[in-house]
């Protein structure tokens, strides 16, 4: 099995975590995002993403993309230390706040987004700066409610053992600390994520633990 990924990127972060957390083996291939106008960007890749992000995920003969689509696809491939509820509620709670980051904080705050904005539409860091954090709060406000607000919040988003929620959240913290965004008002998601880089898991999958890093 071999992921695709870049050290930074939080999709492929989170496709890291559940690969660790199931204890499969696999082997990284860096993307760099950046250099040589971004490895991504190139034919020898475009031919294996059509869209060109990351991550690839080469299973056999299987070639996978789209983070939330691979975490789905673990799951059914490879059931043992599920990442979703047995319970229809709880898949539902779980895919609610995972998706929060991946459909609606990941998108407008990812690098191709800002590149756009400080390359084509001419707009200085600072503004961009305020973009960012302007998203996460927006997102994280409304992670933190879902989570204070229901009895099925334990030690991770939902009880006591990470699920795919878990999965998508702390790659995004991750990103949100890079930028520099206060975390203050969302002390549930502080306490979420210093428990999961508790855990080996996580804690392999950290960018800076990337052989790509730097």
């Amino acid at each position: 099995m071999q992921l695709y990924g870049y050290w930074r990127s939080s999709a492929a972060y989170r496709v890291r975590i559940a690969l660790n957390l199931k204890g499969l083996s696999w082997d990284h291939v860096g993307v760099h995002l950046v250099r040589d106008g971004g490895e991504h960007l190139q034919d020898a890749y475009a031919s294996r993403n059509p869209q060109k992000l990351v991550p690839t995920l080469v299973d056999g003969e299987l070639t996978l993309t789209q983070s939330m689509a691979i975490l789905e696809y673990l799951d059914e491939a490879y059931p043992e230390v599920p990442l979703l509820p047995a319970d229809a509620a709880g898949r539902a709670r779980v895919r609610a706040i995972a998706q929060a980051v991946a459909c609606d904080i990941h998108p407008v705050d990812n690098l191709r987004i800002l590149k756009y904005l400080g390359g084509p539409l001419g707009i200085e860091k600072e503004a961009r700066d305020t973009w960012y954090a302007h998203w996460i709060h927006e997102g994280f406000a409304a992670i933190e409610s879902l989570l204070t607000q229901s009895d099925a919040t334990g030690d991770f988003c939902h009880g006591d053992a990470p699920t795919q929620a878990d999965c998508c959240l702390v790659p995004q913290v991750y990103n949100a600390r890079r930028f520099e965004v206060d975390l203050s008002p969302y002390p549930t998601i502080e306490r979420i994520e210093q428990a999961c880089l508790a855990l080996p898991a996580f804690d392999a999958a950290r960018p800076e633990n990337q052989p790509d890093a730097g």
